[in-house]
């Protein structure tokens, strides 16, 4: 991708060996610069650390509410948990509603304004724009916006954390992928056995045709000698073959009329 990506990934890397020394109100507010950090849009890494998960049983709880949210959720689970949650600022907002457009974007390819807004909690198709345009530039998502039908066409957009419960459903799905797989394969291979023998047929047919076609010509060319061989000098007309009439052909003499007269051979 870009060269923001790269410079993502190192900012990434430094927060995570950052936070592996990190404890308590150290570690509560490295965890607010993550979600803050532009380009940071992963945060199983962070979740998985022994130090951060005694978050949730500590007096940070909340801090680590957020990062799930984050993580697994969407701005309208963050708005539910307002009353129990840290303020977010706007950064933080933006980012978690270039998430929540993810999350849609994995579920449909075309998001009407509609859904997005309310989704949102955005007051006009203005800053909807600016938010998609937003993210778009951040590599979050690719598509397009269609203004005159009023909808969100995503063509690419990045993968979210996953919860380990929902390893069983993505382990379904793919075992169902492989099955329609195997049976577009299977179907493939009986169409191509079927050309083949299609094909063997065609070529025994050319095969035998060319192998009688010097046979058939012999043949012909025998019946027509053969017909020939009836005729000899001097024969009459009453050795020709049925089809021709039998009658004598007349002598053909030198004219002896003047120009413009018609000679008619008598028989």
């Amino acid at each position: 991708m870009s060269a923001e990506v790269k410079v993502t990934g190192q900012n990434q890397e430094q927060f995570l060996l950052l936070a592996k020394s990190a404890k308590g109100a150290a570690l509560a507010t490295l965890i607010h610069q993550v979600l803050e950090a532009p380009g940071v849009y992963v945060f199983g890494e962070l979740l998985d650390m022994p130090n951060v998960r005694e978050l949730a049983e500590s007096d940070f709880a909340s801090t680590f509410r957020l990062l799930t949210v984050f993580a697994y959720g969407t701005y309208a689970d963050y708005l539910a948990e307002a009353r129990n949650l840290p303020p977010l600022t706007e950064a933080q907002k933006n980012k978690l509603r270039h998430l929540s457009v993810v999350t849609l974007a994995a579920k449909v390819k075309c998001i009407p304004y509609a859904v997005l807004l309310e989704a949102l909690a955005l007051r006009n198709v203005r800053q909807l724009e600016d938010l998609v345009i937003e993210a778009v530039y951040a590599d979050v998502l690719r598509g397009s916006l269609d203004q005159r039908n009023q909808r969100l066409e995503v063509d690419y957009s990045i993968g979210r954390d996953i919860q380990r419960q929902d390893l069983s459903a993505i382990a379904r799905t793919l075992q169902e992928w492989c099955v329609g797989c195997e049976v577009v394969l299977s179907g493939i291979e009986e169409q191509v056995s079927r050309a083949n023998q299609h094909k063997e047929q065609q070529l025994g047919l050319k095969q035998q045709i060319e192998s009688e076609a010097p046979r058939e010509r012999q043949d012909l060319v025998q019946v027509e000698l053969k017909g020939l061989s009836h005729f000899a000098p001097g024969d009459t007309g009453s050795q020709l073959p049925a089809c021709l009439p039998a009658r004598p052909l007349g002598v053909l003499k030198e004219p002896s009329c003047a120009p413009g007269q018609l000679i008619i051979l008598g028989s």
